[in-house]
């Protein structure tokens, strides 16, 4: 894609307004663009697609996010070309040009029923270590942020791959893929399950390594409105 072709996007999208929403709830998108449909929303960004051209992903980050911008495009120069993750084409002041990456989520796989291979756990452990072999911290890793192809798995949205520190988010979904994933395999989980879970995790001290210690708290929640 040419810069004449990210001027024109950009100009297509210019409609579109991406909001950021407290508590760490997606961000709320105002406006039309023709010929564009959102294809993902995240908490610092939405995702969309152009009908004319479906290989291409455009991330228009919420107002106020432009660090997070430059930070992701920062860790996509730096990973290069890796089979583990999208491919970055540039940027201008609110979004990406991302490669479009097809394939559910894994917490659509949830939702779904679709089954998540051992293999794809295996992929996120090499992605990391591909990670820090070039001197970035894989975080923010998380079931929205990996997606399913042909039963391997790729990591998006890397903004967070130059913080520091380690917020156990994907040690904390490993030991649970380990010991519940078979409980559930091929059944579809409710949506509101899910998104409980996910609000309780973000209110939880999610620095502490203690994953027995919030399973213990979703247990007792969960008898509690039983």
């Amino acid at each position: 894609m040419n810069q004449h072709n990210w001027q024109a996007a950009a100009q297509s999208l210019a409609g579109i307004t991406v909001t950021a929403s407290p508590n760490n709830e997606p961000v709320a998108i105002m406006g039309i663009a023709e010929g564009f449909r959102c294809i993902g929303v995240g908490t610092d960004a939405a995702v969309f697609q152009s009908d004319s051209a479906p290989e291409y992903a455009f991330k228009v980050y919420a107002e106020g996010k432009q660090d997070k911008l430059e930070a992701e495009a920062e860790v996509y120069a730096q990973i290069g070309s890796s089979h583990y993750f999208s491919s970055c084409y540039g940027k201008d002041d609110r979004m990406l040009v991302l490669k479009f990456e097809a394939g559910p989520t894994l917490f659509d796989c949830l939702l779904q029923g679709i089954d998540v291979p051992e293999q794809a756990i295996e992929d996120v452990e090499e992605a990391r270590d591909y990670i820090r072999h070039i001197g970035l911290n894989p975080r923010d890793i998380h079931l929205k942020n990996i997606i399913l192809q042909n039963g391997r798995a790729k990591l998006l949205d890397v903004s967070e791959y130059i913080k520091p520190g380690n917020d156990f988010r994907w040690e904390h979904l490993k030991k649970a893929y380990e010991e519940y994933y078979p409980i559930i395999d091929g059944k579809p989980v409710p949506f509101w399950l899910l998104d409980t879970i996910r609000k309780w995790y973000h209110h939880w001290n999610r620095y502490s390594s203690s994953f027995d210690e919030f399973m213990r708290i979703v247990s007792k929640q969960m008898n509690y409105r039983k």
